[in-house]
């Protein structure tokens, strides 16, 4: 728990709703002065009506100008930041590769992968100046196995790992920190959405695909929100003050991504 005569500042990216929202309750909760961004104004609007201790900022994290602008803003409005947390993705398009568009493509990249590099740019002199400076990337248990039909995403999170890795080994001296979370199949919106698509495009019940989802985990169960908000937490922490360059799951376990043509046991 931070000292609330000096809290800790903490920027979530896409913070209004999902996990970010969650995230940022958490680092609330926890003592930190929170601000988030989000790219849909009533979304942000809401969340921030039902939480008037949090600052928020619109923006698109995969628009070079915009970027630029919010951590300006929040530099006026905070005077520094001491943890960023990487946040915004998009899911992109569920589909064989060569049913992937060129645009589909582009934009999965674009705010999965331009995103975090544009404000991991932008935040790093802010976190060169604090005592606590830390970084957390929030990848996917997709940036551990192979994904079939969601090679965009796969291809994004793998590449948040190896954006982690490297800023981990660049900024340690320095005394900034950086890690990777791995969420796995979190409930919420986003993964409902996901099964809705799949389940589409094979012809399949909603239930019969959620049931493959979940056989994919030991707990056979979906990650809480508040267990991914959890971990970033503690990231963040004094606590973890040694950790740094770790890719962490919080997935109860993923046993490896199936191939979505397999057939559903009971």
């Amino acid at each position: 728990m931070q000292q609330n005569d000096n809290p800790r500042r903490v920027l979530v990216t896409a913070g209004a709703s999902g996990i970010g929202a969650e995230m940022a309750r958490a680092f609330l909760q926890a003592g930190y002065a929170v601000q988030v961004c989000d790219i849909d104004p009533d979304t942000l609007a809401s969340f921030l009506a039902a939480h008037p201790d949090i600052s928020g900022m619109l923006a698109d994290v995969a628009d070079p100008d915009q970027v630029e602008a919010l951590f300006d803003r929040l530099l006026e409005s905070s005077g520094g930041l001491d943890v960023l947390v990487n946040n915004a993705g998009i899911a992109g398009p569920t589909a064989p590769v060569d049913q992937v568009g060129t645009a589909d493509w582009r934009r999965t990249l674009a705010v999965n992968l331009d995103g975090p590099f544009l404000c991991a740019r932008a935040a790093t002199p802010l976190l060169r100046r604090s005592d606590a400076g830390s970084m957390i990337n929030v990848s996917s248990t997709a940036g551990l196995f192979g994904y079939p039909n969601r090679l965009p995403y796969a291809v994004s999170k793998w590449g948040l790992v190896g954006m982690t890795k490297t800023l981990a080994m660049e900024l340690g001296p320095v005394g900034i920190r950086v890690n990777a979370l791995c969420p796995g199949s979190v409930a919420g919106e986003r993964i409902e959405g996901v099964l809705e698509r799949e389940a589409h495009r094979r012809g399949l019940d909603k239930e019969t695909v959620r049931r493959e989802y979940q056989r994919q985990c030991s707990l056979r169960r979906f990650v809480a929100p508040a267990e991914v908000a959890a971990m970033a937490v503690f990231l963040a922490s004094d606590t973890a003050g040694a950790i740094s360059g770790q890719v962490i799951a919080v997935d109860g376990h993923t046993e490896g991504l199936f191939s979505l043509d397999d057939e559903v046991s009971p």
